[in-house]
């Protein structure tokens, strides 16, 4: 995968550890095993306590676990973007198979799917990961410049997920564009991407990730636990995306801006987007372990752990014979964990078997566990061996040791094997605990408090005809899950209904939308390039529907907050602007100074030389910085760095003078404006809904709205509210609707006349901003008329006639058509 292209040669944010003062104060601390302690008592507790509700409502009841909707009436390009180690990919492979056989085309790893890949490097992630199991890093890793190379590997995925959506198949070459995303959270971009090409979004995860009473965040360790801690299980959840946000805002924000040309999300609202956005989750885990809490809503499905189909696997003869030659063994192996010191895991193994007993043969996985040489340590009753089919090897031994990645601890259950889990990160403390819970194992054994007496402990607890029968028991439950097939239904049941079909094409979905005239056609990719090809339409007037339209804005609670909250954003932009009035001309002339001149070799550490996938500008930049080191051409390159420097320090005054000019006259007002518009809510009153503000003319129209709204609420509650709290609570209520009253001719009346010139601002800002950013939607275009012509020509192979799509269209001209169809209500910009 390429390097993440930033643009105008800037890296992502530097990394900003959390002060250990800060920490103290909020109440965050890290345990050993890198879980993050969520003190009751904490004050950051008790503030996300007040902000959340204690219960998230339930619309509608729970679907039925064998709930099918096994076909979707068209087929759809879904891509599947999946961080993690193999342990985590594998399952959505087989999503991805069962997608394919619904009808879709998936891009994901293996198994006959296409796949694109996003970049990172796994082995050093889960080196990194292994010293730093938590959010907040240790302070040796900072040292290290661990941190800054995660930033930039993380930068990298965000960049190759975009691409992922948008970009051919880099060996097929064939053209693809998504129409909806499934996702694992750890990704990230999933909600950004899905917000560019307005797309649906469906999260698929392996550990719980949305806040509930029934149980804390893996990542979470509580304490100071109250009698109800249910509430602090919820806002357990927040605490951990509070934090996850502090360390990535940053990189997010960055390519939300340079590569998305999307607006930055606020520090108060980037960790509980996918909560405000109402995203829907499938849990692979089987019901029958840990069932579907009563307080997720409707929308969150637990459906059953993803298993693949199993492989035709033929073993190594040492294996056969050393598994039939004596009792089934218990298996030990950590996959792709990167351990400190395989040397000493090999030793404590090879001493918990001889002093239990047992057969044992282990898996050497990533950490090479046996050294160089391991047949040299093979004997009667130990084996050492490489990759194999755990679908395979857990049927025929007696215990599973390992992590406790999902995967793993679902074929060991699934098999009817007692479990040790000895977790390092992640979800492994989890599922240790759920192993445990539910009598198939003992408690976890955290890798940094592993020896030989608990090992061996363990394995004899796993041998009691109680674990054996505990562990068969889950075995028999998950026998009645079809974890694949019920997230297929799961993901077909979420999909919105803006995702329609074709008007020319049922059989296709809409990726176009066109008007002429009053009439109004949404077209699939195939009928608009016959109409293209055929002069039938005005291209310039092709605009790519968008079937699940994002807006992320900001959330106000009162006018106060609102009005600071805007204030302080717009203090920190002035003063990272004024600063890059200095540093930008400092940088130019670093830059100046050690590329390329300076380094002969320096184009081979250039991202966008090495990365095919980069924008054009950088490429055509990198060029022609290396046609003058080639010419040696110094003296006009130190002259013309003088020039680059002043050209530097204009560009941040003139970034200066905007961000000024745009915080004091759209951002304030419409803060304020905001902050008296939900103002009423706090009082139990109606808050009003002007519609999205997208352009000038829907600005325009919510500030009409607004200020009729309000002046004339302002007037007539002065009555109104009085006569209402008389008639519902006599005396005390016509008390409190005097109240009512007061405060909402201030408070109405001044959101009336602020939002009369706020709303109107925003639209022209938002106007603006897409006039001048217009290289994400003309890629997005692109990629979709070279998708287009790509699957015409292969239709026309199959047969498809142009005519049948003209005549359709011809005749849907002539006709009157309904131009009250629901489908515009679903229109983007």
């Amino acid at each position: 995968m390429a390097p993440y292209d930033q643009p105008h040669d800037q890296p992502p944010p530097p990394y900003e550890p959390l002060p250990q003062d800060l920490a103290e104060a909020q109440g965050i601390s890290v345990n050993d095993d890198g879980r993050v302690v969520v003190d009751a008592s904490s004050r950051l507790c008790r503030s996300l306590s007040k902000l959340l509700p204690h219960v998230i409502p339930q619309t509608l009841p729970p679907p039925d676990y064998s709930e099918r909707v096994p076909t979707f009436k068209f087929p759809l390009n879904i891509v599947i973007q999946i961080v993690g180690s193999r342990g985590d990919v594998q399952p959505f492979v087989a999503l991805g198979t069962e997608l394919q056989k619904a009808g879709h085309r998936v891009f994901v790893l293996e198994a006959g799917l296409e796949f694109y890949p996003i970049g990172g490097d796994p082995a050093d992630l889960m080196s990194y990961m292994v010293k730093n199991p938590g959010l907040i890093p240790s302070l040796d890793s900072v040292r290290e410049g661990d941190i800054q190379k995660k930033r930039l590997m993380m930068a990298e995925i965000l960049h190759g997920c975009w691409q992922s959506c948008l970009m051919p198949d880099p060996i097929t070459n064939a053209p693809f564009v998504a129409n909806a995303i499934i996702a694992n959270p750890p990704s990230f971009a999933h909600v950004h991407c899905a917000q560019a090409l307005g797309i649906p979004l469906h999260l698929m995860f392996t550990m719980p990730w949305s806040p509930t009473k029934a149980f804390s965040h893996p990542l979470a360790n509580l304490k100071n636990i109250p009698a109800d801690q249910g509430w602090l299980n919820h806002v357990s959840y927040s605490v951990v995306d509070w934090l996850s946000w502090q360390g990535l805002g940053g990189v997010i924000n960055d390519w939300r801006k340079h590569e998305l040309e999307l607006e930055p999300i606020s520090l108060s609202d980037g960790p509980f987007i996918l909560s405000k956005l109402n995203v829907p989750y499938t849990y692979c885990w089987s019901p029958g372990l840990v069932p579907k809490p009563d307080d997720w809503p409707h929308n969150f499905d637990v459906c059953g752990f993803f298993f693949r189909d199993p492989p035709d696997y033929q073993p190594p003869l040492e294996i056969s014979e050393f598994l039939n030659a004596g009792p089934p063994p218990v298996y030990f192996g950590f996959g792709s964990i990167v351990l400190d010191d395989p040397e000493e895991i090999t030793k404590m193994i090879l001493h918990t078997a001889k002093e239990t007993g047992v057969r044992a043969i282990i898996s050497r996985g990533w950490s090479k566990l046996g050294g160089v040489h391991p047949r040299e340590l093979n004997r009667s009753d130990v084996l050492f061996i490489d990759d194999c089919p755990h679908e395979w090897l857990f049927e025929r031994v007696s215990v599973v040791v390992h992590h406790g990645g999902a995967g793993t601890t679902a074929c060991g259950l699934r098999n009817g094997k007692p479990t040790i889990i000895v977790p390092f990160f992640g979800d492994q403390p989890f599922w240790g605990e759920m192993v445990s819970a539910a009598g198939a194992g003992p408690d976890p054994i955290p890798y940094k408090q592993l020896k030989v007496a608990t090992l061996a402990q363990a394995v004899k607890f796993c041998l009691t005809p109680e674990a054996v029968c505990s562990a068969q028991g889950i075995a028999a439950k998950m026998q009645e899950d079809e974890g694949v097939k019920t997230a297929v239904a799961s993901f077909h049941r979420n999909l919105p209904q803006g995702l329609v079909e074709c008007d020319l094409l049922p059989e296709s979905p809409a990726c176009w939308r066109y008007r002429l005239g009053k009439k109004r056609f949404l077209l699939s990719k195939v009928a608009a390039e016959i109409l293209v090809e055929k002069n039938m339409l005005d291209i310039k007037k092709l605009k790519p529907y968008q079937p699940n339209p994002i807006t992320i804005e900001n959330t106000r609670w009162d006018p106060v907050t609102g009005i600071s909250s805007a204030g302080m954003g717009l203090t920190f932009d002035m003063l990272k602007a004024g600063g890059d009035i200095f540093y930008k001309p400092y940088k130019v002339y670093q830059d100046g100074r050690t590329s390329p001149l300076a380094s002969p070799t320096g184009s081979e550490n250039n991202p966008a030389q090495l990365s095919p996938g980069g924008s054009t500008k950088s490429i055509r930049k990198a060029q022609s910085m290396n046609d003058l080191a080639a010419r040696g051409d110094a003296e006009p390159k130190q002259k013309g760095r003088g020039v680059a420097m002043a050209a530097a320090s204009t560009h941040a005054s003139g970034k200066l003078l905007g961000k000024v000019a745009s915080g004091l006259m759209v951002d304030l007002p419409l803060a304020a404006a905001e902050g008296f518009r939900v103002l009423p809510g706090l009082y139990g009153e109606k808050v009003h809904e002007y519609g999205k503000v997208k352009d000038w003319k829907t600005g325009a129209v919510a500030g009409a709205k607004s200020f009729a709204i309000g002046m004339g609420e302002a007037v007539t509650g002065v009555v109104y509210q009085p006569y209402k709290g008389a008639r519902d609570g006599g005396a005390a209520g016509f008390a409190g609707g005097l109240l009512k009253g007061a405060f909402g001719v201030v408070g109405k009346m001044a959101h009336g006349s602020l939002g009369l010139v706020a709303y109107p601002s925003q639209g022209i800002k938002q106007s603006i901003h897409s006039a001048f950013h217009k290289s994400t939607r003309k890629l997005i275009m692109a990629a979709l008329h070279l998708e287009g012509y790509d699957m015409l020509r292969q239709e026309r192979v199959r047969g498809i006639e142009d005519r049948m799509v003209i005549e359709r269209f011809t005749a849907m001209i002539q006709n009157d058509f309904d131009d009250d169809s629901d489908n515009w209500l679903y229109q983007s910009r």
